[in-house]
C-alpha cells in the first residue's frame, strides 16, 4: 500500500500562482482501518475550484470520489479513519476544525446533494418541515419566515404549487421531484460551495436532462461553485468546466473539460471514452469496457495502479509511481502517466477513429498488453 508520508506530494494546481480558489485541496489521503486491513480509499489527492465554475470528477466505483468529497464536509471522520493532507475553503482548513465550527459551515456554506434522495430525506415528516429545519439551524428566523423561505427555494427549484407541496411527505413525490426538493434544501442558505453526488442517478433521461439544467442555472443565478461527482462522462461534457478523472483513489488525469475531451491523455481515461456510446458511430458498433477490473484497496501496489489493466502497460509503464505532473507541457493538463507524448498522441488518434488498443499499439510501435502480462 502506498503511504503518503513516504511518497512524494502530489500539489498541482494548488502550488500555482493566480488567486485564490474558493475551494483547494491539498495532498488528501483517507484511509480506514477494517479486519482485512487499511483501506486507501483516497491517496494524496489534489485540486482546485473557483468560485462560479463547476468540477467534475469521474471514474469507476470505488475510485474515491465520493469518499473525497465527504471527507470535504467532515463526514468521514471517525476513530477508524486517517486523515492526512489539507482541505482550505476561503482559506481556512476544515480538516483542523472542531466539529462545532465545522458543523456551522456545512450545510450553510457548502451544501452536499446525496445520490439517493429517498434515503437521505425523513419519510416521517413534511419536506417543508425538513428545509425549515435547514434554514433555522444556520439563520436567526422565525419559524415562519423559514417557510417562507422553503416556500420560496421550492418554487425556485421548478415545484408547482410550493405552498401546498411544502406540506407533502417525501413519498407523495416523484424521483426527479424528490431530487428538486434536495437542491431546494441545500441551496436555501446559500452556500457557496455545492457538492452533488451522482444527482442523477436512478433518473430516466428526461428528468436527469432537468435536474442537471437546474443545477446549471442556480449556479449562474446564485455564482455558487459546484463540484459533480458522476461516471458518466456525458454528465460532466455538458456541465462541468473542468474535469478530474479517478482510479483507484487517485487522481490520474485532469483537465478542462474541453481539452480532456478533444486531447485525453491516460489510458485509463481513453477506456472510460470508448465506453460510451457515440453518435457519429453506427448503431450496431458494441461499446467497449475497461478490461478486468480495479485493485483492491487493500494492500495497492507501489507502482501504477491501472497498469495491470493498461493495454500498452508491456511496452511503456516504468517502475514506480508515476508523479502527477504537466502533460506534455500543457500547463492546465494534468496527468499520472510515464508514455512518452508522441505515443500517445499516436495511440488515441488510432482509437479515436475506431481502431483497437492493440492496433494503437502497433501504430506506436509498441508491444500491446497489460501490466500483467507483461508479469
Amino acid at each position: 500500500m502506498s503511504d503518503p508520508q513516504e511518497t512524494p506530494r502530489d500539489l498541482p494546481p494548488a502550488e500555482a500562482e493566480g488567486p485564490t480558489p474558493l475551494l483547494r485541496v491539498e495532498d488528501l489521503s483517507v484511509a480506514f482501518r477494517s479486519e482485512d486491513g487499511v483501506v486507501q480509499a483516497v491517496d494524496r489527492v489534489s485540486y482546485d475550484v473557483e468560485q462560479g465554475r463547476t468540477l467534475g470528477i469521474v471514474g469507476e466505483s470505488g475510485s474515491g470520489k465520493s469518499v473525497s468529497s465527504l471527507t470535504v464536509m467532515g463526514l468521514t471522520r471517525s476513530s477508524a479513519a486517517t486523515i492526512t493532507g489539507r482541505v482550505l475553503f476561503q482559506g481556512r482548513d476544515l480538516t483542523t476544525l472542531g466539529a462545532e465550527e465545522l458543523r456551522r459551515i456545512r450545510g450553510n456554506e457548502i451544501a452536499m446533494i446525496f445520490q439517493d434522495p429517498l434515503s437521505s430525506l425523513h419519510p416521517f415528516y413534511r419536506v417543508g418541515d425538513q428545509i425549515i429545519e435547514a434554514v433555522r439551524a444556520h439563520n436567526d428566523v422565525t419559524r415562519k419566515q423559514a417557510r417562507a423561505r422553503a416556500v420560496e427555494m421550492l418554487g425556485l427549484v421548478g415545484i408547482p404549487d410550493p405552498d401546498r407541496r411544502a406540506d407533502s411527505y417525501p413519498h407523495e413525490f416523484s424521483g426527479g421531484m424528490r431530487q428538486r426538493v434536495m437542491i431546494a434544501m441545500a441551496l436555501c442558505n446559500d452556500p457557496k460551495l455545492l457538492i452533488a453526488d451522482e444527482p442523477t442517478t436512478a433518473l430516466d433521461v428526461t428528468v436527469q436532462a432537468q435536474i442537471l439544467e437546474l443545477i446549471d442555472r442556480l449556479q449562474r443565478e446564485l455564482g455558487t461553485a459546484v463540484v459533480m461527482i458522476t461516471h458518466d462522462l456525458g454528465v460532466v461534457a455538458e456541465t462541468a468546466d473542468d474535469i478530474a478523472v479517478m482510479y483507484a483513489g487517485q487522481i490520474v488525469e485532469r483537465a478542462p473539460v474541453h481539452d480532456l475531451f478533444a486531447m485525453p491523455r491516460h489510458p485509463y481515461t481513453w477506456g472510460l471514452l470508448r465506453s460510451i456510446p457515440r453518435l457519429d458511430q453506427p448503431r450496431d458498433v458494441e461499446l467497449v469496457p475497461v478490461d478486468g477490473r480495479p485493485p483492491s484497496l487493500i494492500g495497492l501496489p507501489d507502482d501504477c495502479h491501472f497498469r495491470a489493466r493498461c493495454p500498452y502497460a508491456a511496452g511503456c509503464c516504468r517502475p514506480g509511481m508515476p508523479p502527477l505532473g504537466q502533460a506534455d507541457g500543457a500547463p492546465e493538463h494534468w496527468l499520472r502517466c510515464t508514455m512518452p507524448p508522441e505515443r500517445r498522441e499516436t495511440i488515441w488518434g488510432v482509437l479515436a477513429a475506431g481502431g483497437t488498443p492493440r492496433e494503437a499499439a502497433e501504430a506506436a510501435g509498441i508491444t500491446a498488453g497489460t501490466g500483467e502480462e507483461a508479469a
